[in-house]
């Protein structure tokens, strides 16, 4: 097998994986995969570059790849805006249960202190 039908089936198998988001404490090892199968293609991509390898959209392999690459960044900045908002949900869950135990954080009021003018 060429290394331009290797990047076809590994870009083809990454597209696949990232169908389906998982919630929760499963996304780490999605991540982690995703992360080993972008390693992957990357080292067949330096093969091909060192090789002199241009893309020629007239060419199928060369066409699917183009169309396989589009979706995977689609598909990566979709994970990644699912990050970035479970991010923002649990930093704004923190914030919520630090108010809650202590209500009166926020408060900025000396209290106790009473300042005379007259003499």
């Amino acid at each position: 097998m060429d290394n331009q039908q290797l990047l076809l089936q590994i870009s083809a198998k990454l597209f696949q994986y990232m169908e389906n988001i998982p919630k929760g404490n499963e996304r780490d090892d999605f991540i982690e995969e995703i992360n080993r199968q972008l390693d992957e293609r990357g080292k067949v991509l330096e093969l091909l570059q060192k090789e002199g390898f241009q893309i020629d959209s007239e060419n199928k392999i060369h066409a699917m790849l183009i169309e396989l690459d589009k979706g995977i960044r689609e598909r990566l900045d979709t994970i990644m805006q699912e990050v970035k908002l479970d991010m923002k949900n649990l930093q704004t869950a923190k914030k919520n249960e630090k108010q809650y135990s202590n209500p009166y954080s926020s408060v900025r009021v000396m209290d106790g202190m009473y300042y005379d003018k007259k003499k």
